[in-house]
């Protein structure tokens, strides 16, 4: 333990002179609850990563002005798994000896999420996912359930993605994905909701991580008579999706509905000089250009300036979803753990289970929880967006 606590001590210091320690008070008779934050916050998914943090920060921030959670301060460590899974577990076995921890926020990846798990329920972990969308992460078997969402599911969205291109006249859409579990979750989704209506995808493609051409699978796609392309793609593949579509004649060019996974890095700088050639939309669950909650949105932003100059704007807000639901999700813990009157992550668990109605940034949460129900969001709060000229992310209400 002496030498975990002294590899607790070093991190805190390393987060601390990175400006990632959110919180807290060296002068505190009891030790501070903390949350820890495992994201990429350095690879292609850093853009997102960052607005996780910054989400959850001024959450934190703000229960500290306000006297902290249970009468002690509130801190935050930023890990960084780089999207690499087994970045993301060591992240989890260091956070498990941490006193006061009692959760985790993760973001972009679904297979880190996945591979983190068993070592999640193992040390009883309470993991808020604000980015990962892998139906598996929440509907995972483990009994009880440590695994909370306040960020789009897949299934829901599978659905939502083949209602949103049916509604827009397209009668055969084809499936372009990525091979991992989160594309995998995606296609079983998707398919079943094209089975209730007694279709079937005109192609179902696949691509793996990092390539660097998706030339063949698009004029595979465009052959089977596709008349449209449902997109789960990451931020390095989705450019690629955008730059070979927009590489073909104009009259071959097939329009792409994409999954929210291509905002979790700087899509806009990666596809500009294609994207006027390709039409592309994109599924999305905030906007602060059009929030639900518009009261809401301008006092978030009025304390969000105070932390943020420099990115307060509604336009300039990168990776929207990412910031509201981190924010979200901290507040719905710290509401937890002053219900439960404890740390003990079982009895936090437990009181996120039975949280009453609660006034988010998002939504209304009424309940955010239940024992059967560990996603937060439905499908009402999902909508499709389009990058306007500035590369400025902006509902798409057709």
């Amino acid at each position: 333990m002496f030498a975990r606590d002294r590899i607790w001590r070093a991190l805190a210091a390393c987060v601390l002179a990175a400006g990632l320690m959110t919180g807290g008070s060296a002068h505190a008779v009891d030790p501070p609850v903390r949350i820890g934050l495992d994201a990429d916050m350095t690879a292609d998914s850093a853009l997102s990563g960052e607005a996780i943090r910054r989400g959850a920060a001024l959450a934190v921030v703000e229960l500290n002005q306000a006297g902290g959670i249970l009468g002690r301060p509130v801190e935050m460590l930023v890990l960084d798994h780089r999207g690499v899974p087994s970045r993301g577990l060591d992240n989890i076995e260091i956070m498990a000896t941490m006193t006061g921890l009692v959760a985790v926020l993760g973001g972009v990846h679904t297979p880190v999420a996945l591979h983190e798990l068993p070592a999640l329920h193992e040390n009883r972990i309470i993991y808020l996912d604000v980015w990962a969308s892998g139906t598996p992460i929440i509907e995972n078997g483990y009994d009880p359930n440590y695994a909370f969402r306040v960020a789009i599911s897949d299934s829901l969205a599978g659905d939502f993605l083949v209602t949103s291109a049916l509604e827009r006249g397209y009668r055969r859409p084809a499936l372009l994905l990525m091979e991992t579990g989160w594309g995998r979750s995606n296609e079983k989704a998707m398919t079943a909701a094209l089975a209730e209506r007694d279709m079937k995808p005109a192609a179902v493609e696949w691509f793996r991580w990092g390539t660097k051409s998706l030339a063949p699978q698009i004029e595979r796609i465009a052959r089977s008579g596709a008349d449209v392309i449902l997109m789960v793609a990451g931020i390095r593949e989705g450019p690629v999706a955008v730059r070979d579509m927009a590489a073909r004649p104009e009259y071959a060019r097939l329009p792409i509905i994409s999954h929210s996974g291509i905002t979790s890095g700087d899509f806009f700088a990666a596809t500009k000089d294609s994207l006027g050639k390709v039409d592309l939309s994109f599924l999305q669950s905030y906007s602060f250009v059009d929030p639900p909650h518009p009261g809401r949105a301008k006092r978030f932003l009025a304390n969000f300036s105070k932390l943020y100059p420099e990115g307060a704007v509604p336009e300039k807000i990168a990776a929207p979803p990412a910031v509201a639901h981190a924010y979200d999700a901290v507040n719905l813990l710290a509401r937890a753990i002053e219900k439960a009157g404890t740390l003990d992550r079982p009895a936090v668990r437990d009181a996120l289970e039975h949280l009453g109605p609660y006034e988010g940034l998002v939504r209304d949460y009424d309940p955010p929880f239940t024992p059967q129900r560990h996603d937060a969001l439905t499908d009402a709060d999902y909508f499709l967006a389009r990058f306007d000229a500035d590369g400025t992310i902006v509902p798409d209400r057709q």
